[in-house]
């Protein structure tokens, strides 16, 4: 770093990816402050450097000291080990400060040796949330969020006949399930989990087989609207929320839009041919892509909205971990929900090739000579699909 970007840093103050600390610091601060920007996105503590933006600077002395110092709790006061890089400047008054950078960790998440798990913000840092911690075990695949055991639901929560259908919709997709006892398959495609020799649903469990999932995810529904114009602020003229299972979900959704997008008529071979201005399989796989990539931890639904110009799925969520939006065109897919993508999988609404979305982009050029847009906006993954007239 040099001079010119110390000085530019410590005149925009703390932020998210500064934090300012004077000699002598106790070993518990320095800890928590390089936690809390290994499991954020990195950045850099300046020692040497007061609350005021003033450079205090470090003693010829402590320089070494305070260097050691500060290698010593990031390897032995963090959890796992972080690794840091630190170099001296001195500024025209002749000050010292000791530049700590810290990157954005791969073992996410990171933790004192206290057991305290930190995040940097843009006004400093802070304990972790119950939801952060999830996503930082999610973004590392230490965790799938979708195997979590529900510990309010049970056995008794499971809809028999929805089982029987489920049951029935794989063994006709070609799977050979004869034989096997439902509970071991249960457990086995982890739908059911124990705790305690007790058998809970897992997150993937109520979605698929519960009689009633908003219950126990209260967030788990779709909000699909038609809304006149091409803008959100516009007042829907329908709105309904879609609830239930997750393949009663789907269907209700693509009802939604079949009553919402024209269909055109054509005639061929003598007979009249309904065709959706949309194609039905790109509408399919924005939806399924939605439910098995959405992150469960945030409480906000799906959105589907029609505008004249346009329909959009909203997702909650970022990207999974490692996946670009450029990626996402070659067919590239990282898997958030595995348990999710496999039952989809099981049923016949997915592929495991990773060609669903390269699919959409031809049957959408084909159908109506525009591409689907994919963006993030805020905390959600938005799928644009241009419609070839106004509604």
């Amino acid at each position: 770093m040099h001079l010119a970007e110390l000085l530019y840093r410590i005149q925009h103050g703390e932020n998210l990816h500064t934090a300012f600390k004077t000699w002598p610091l106790h070993p518990d601060d320095m800890a928590a402050a390089i936690i809390a920007f290994a499991n954020t996105d990195g950045g850099n503590v300046f020692l040497g450097v007061d609350d005021r933006r003033e450079v205090v600077g470090l003693a010829e002395q402590d320089v070494d000291r305070a260097t050691q110092f500060v290698d010593n709790v990031a390897f032995n006061n963090c959890a796992p080990p972080v690794t840091i890089v630190q170099e001296t400047l001195r500024t025209e008054q002749a000050r010292v400060v000791l530049v700590v950078q810290i990157p954005k960790g791969d073992q996410r998440p990171y933790r004192t040796n206290r057991g305290i798990y930190y995040v940097r913000t843009t006004s400093g840092r802070r304990q972790a949330s119950r939801e952060e911690l999830l996503r930082l075990f999610q973004a590392t695949e230490s965790l799938y969020y979708d195997e979590t055991p529900i510990v309010r639901s049970g056995i008794a929560d499971l809809d028999e006949r929805a089982l029987a259908n489920l049951l029935e919709d794989i063994k006709a997709y070609g799977f050979d399930i004869a034989g096997i006892p439902r509970e071991r398959l249960l457990h086995n495609w982890r739908l059911l989990r124990p705790v305690n020799a007790e058998d809970y649903l897992t997150v993937a469990g109520l979605l698929f087989l519960a009689r009633e999932p908003q219950h126990f995810l209260p967030q788990a529904y779709i909000s699909a609207l038609r809304i006149p114009g091409m803008d959100i602020a516009g007042e829907p003229r329908d709105q309904k929320r879609l609830d239930g299972r997750l393949p009663e979900m789907l269907r209700d959704a693509l009802r939604f839009l079949d009553i919402h997008l024209p269909r055109r008529h054509r005639i061929h071979a003598m007979e009249p041919e309904a065709k959706t201005e949309i194609p039905v399989e790109v509408l399919r796989e924005s939806l399924v892509n939605a439910w098995a990539h959405r992150d469960y931890t945030l409480s906000a639904p799906v959105r589907v909205l029609v505008f004249d110009d346009r329909v959009e799925v909203r997702t909650p969520g970022q990207l999974p971990n490692s996946v670009t939006l450029d990626a996402l065109r070659f067919g590239v897919h990282v898997l958030r929900n595995p348990t999710i993508y496999n039952m989809l999988l099981k049923i016949g609404l997915v592929t495991d090739a990773g060609s669903g979305i390269p699919r959409m982009i031809r049957l959408l050029r084909q159908t109506t000579g525009a591409e689907p847009v994919f963006c993030l906006q805020g905390p959600e993954f938005v799928v644009i699909l241009p419609r070839p007239q106004a509604g």
